[in-house]
């Protein structure tokens, strides 16, 4: 096992180590448990001869290499995994925003809503709408069903000004641009600006006007500008070991700004700052402090 410098943890498959399974071999090397080992894959943070592997029954073979971030290692053994509390921006009578963390589903079991409801004390709490489960940033949720149906028809009237902060691989070379391929049949609208740029990936604000499935992380791997940390829709094999050590997707909900749905000439309004592995990684790829 070796540790260097771009923070990434390596181990190099012996003969008497290969033809095991990814997640045995895993389980054996980390001392987890075989849910542990699954855990660890299902976070897409394994490489293997920097391809990025998740399936637990991959065999491995003599030499093979296999590389883990250190962040996520750790992560691994404190088995600290999720905040002490989550983080509400704003909130009023009838509606609260949070400042999601990366890891959680919105809704249903083990969810953001479900924590939610733990830490307030309000069982009829509900999310008006989703962000992917590695996606951070303002979520709204209303406090009973009134509050979420208002909601839900405020969005239905494309009223809701969204803004996303994102970290993509390439020279973005443009100062603004609108992307509008459809989206499983439907009309997409995504507006790029950007913010900074290196040599090898940009950081890009995004307005969307339409909340199809996975929009941003779709439209930027359209036009050829992945998201880091995307290995649905970005890359599966890469050679900069910088893309190894991303924890996640880099997509951040920063601003959601939308008219009361309870009331009249009243702005619901809330912004979430960059969490901590976002900045680092803006650092990583120079372009942070």
């Amino acid at each position: 096992m070796k540790k260097s410098a771009t923070s990434l943890t390596a181990f190099i498959v012996s003969k008497n180590e290969s033809d095991q399974t990814l997640q045995s071999y895993l389980a054996k090397k980390l001392s987890l448990s075989n849910r542990g080992a699954k855990n660890l894959l299902d976070k897409r943070q394994v490489w293997i001869n920097r391809r990025n592997v998740w399936m637990a029954h991959h065999l491995l073979h003599t030499g093979d290499t296999v590389e883990i971030p250190n962040d996520t290692l750790a992560q691994s053994e404190s088995g600290k995994t999720e905040p002490a509390k989550l983080h509400i921006l704003v909130e009023d009578a009838d509606y609260l925003v949070v400042d999601k963390p990366s890891g959680f589903l919105s809704t249903g079991k083990w969810s953001v809503e479900e924590r939610l409801r733990e830490q307030t004390g309000i069982a009829t709490l509900q999310a008006v709408h989703r962000l992917d489960k590695d996606t951070t940033g303002c979520l709204l949720f209303a406090k009973n069903a009134a509050a979420r149906d208002a909601a839900v028809e405020v969005f239905k009237t494309h009223l809701v000004k969204k803004i996303y902060q994102a970290i993509v691989w390439g020279k973005f070379d443009r100062s603004a641009s609108t992307v509008t391929p459809d989206i499983d049949g439907e009309r997409a609208i995504s507006h790029i600006s950007r913010e900074r740029v290196a040599k090898d990936a940009s950081f890009l604000k995004i307005r969307i006007e339409t909340g199809r499935t996975h929009q941003v992380r779709r439209h930027l791997a359209m036009i050829r500008f992945p998201l880091l940390g995307d290995r649905q829709y970005g890359f599966k094999k890469v050679q900069d070991p910088r893309l190894q050590t991303v924890p996640r997707v880099m997509l951040h909900a920063s601003e959601l700004e939308m008219p009361h749905p309870l009331q009249m000439k009243t702005i619901l309004k809330a912004h979430s700052p960059l969490p901590a592995d976002f900045r680092r990684c803006l650092k990583l790829f120079d372009m942070g402090k």
